[in-house]
C-alpha cells in the first residue's frame, strides 16, 4: 500500500497543525508554573507594622510596598537577604521570589529610636 497524494496531503495538515498547536499547549504549561504575582501593602507607624502577618505559597512572585506614615524606618527579613530603608513619610517597593517555605520574621533594624526594636512581623511562606 502506498502513499497517496490525500493521504501525503492529510499527514502535511495533521502536522502542520501540530506545529500551530504546540506554542500554545507550551504557553499553558508555562502558566501552569509561572509564579503567583502577590502584591502587599505594609504601613509602619508609631513602631507598628501593618499588617504584621503575610502569608503566601512559595515560589510567589511577591511585590511589596512598605510605606512610613512617620519617620524613617526600615524592612528586614535576614533569610531572604532583604534590607530596605524607607524615608520619613515615604514608602519602598520591591519584588522577591518566596523560594523557601517556612516562616520568616521580618523586623525594622533602624536604632536611632529604641521603639524600631518593637517592630516585628512575619512573612509565611506555605509549602507547594
Amino acid at each position: 500500500m502506498g502513499i497517496t497524494r490525500r493521504s501525503l496531503g492529510l499527514i502535511l495538515i495533521g502536522a502542520g497543525g501540530a506545529l500551530l498547536a504546540g506554542p500554545c499547549v507550551v504557553r499553558l504549561l508555562a502558566q501552569d508554573e509561572a509564579p503567583n504575582r502577590r502584591e502587599f501593602t505594609i504601613v509602619a507607624k508609631d513602631f507598628q507594622y501593618s499588617p504584621t502577618r503575610i502569608e503566601v505559597m512559595q515560589d510567589d512572585l511577591v511585590k511589596l510596598t512598605v510605606r512610613s506614615e512617620d519617620i524613617a524606618h526600615s524592612f528586614t527579613i535576614d533569610q531572604y537577604r532583604i534590607s530596605k530603608r524607607v524615608p520619613a513619610g515615604g514608602s519602598t517597593t520591591f519584588e522577591f521570589q518566596a523560594d523557601k517555605a517556612g516562616t520568616f520574621p521580618f523586623y525594622c533594624a533602624l536604632t536611632g529610636e529604641p521603639g524600631h526594636r518593637m517592630m516585628h512581623g512575619e512573612l509565611i511562606v506555605r509549602a507547594k
